[in-house]
């Protein structure tokens, strides 16, 4: 069984309130968790207007398919969500035996 992870550092730069982030949030959140069937929360920068931070993670028994998964779900965000960009992010597969 293999554990795929990855931390995405967004940037909301039409952003004016928290407000505004938790829906844009919700709205990527839902998107990308129904689209991809993985676990999507948000992880840190609760408390700033313009940034975030999202946690994503999938289970696969196949470790070059969890990478697969998780490399459509960066490429999805940066292709289709406007409100949005990707500053930085992170992909980690992790064995569990």
């Amino acid at each position: 069984m293999n554990v795929g992870v990855c931390k995405l550092n967004l940037r909301l730069p039409e952003n004016a309130s928290l407000k505004d982030k938790r829906r844009i949030l919700k709205s990527l959140i839902s998107r990308v968790s129904n689209k991809f069937n993985v676990a999507v929360a948000e992880v840190d920068n609760e408390d700033k207007w313009q940034l975030a931070t999202i946690g994503i993670c999938c289970v696969s028994n196949d470790r070059r398919h969890a990478n697969e998964i998780m490399s459509k779900v960066v490429a999805f965000i940066m292709n289709n969500h406007i409100d949005a960009e990707i500053l930085d992010y992170e992909i980690e597969i992790i064995p569990v035996s």
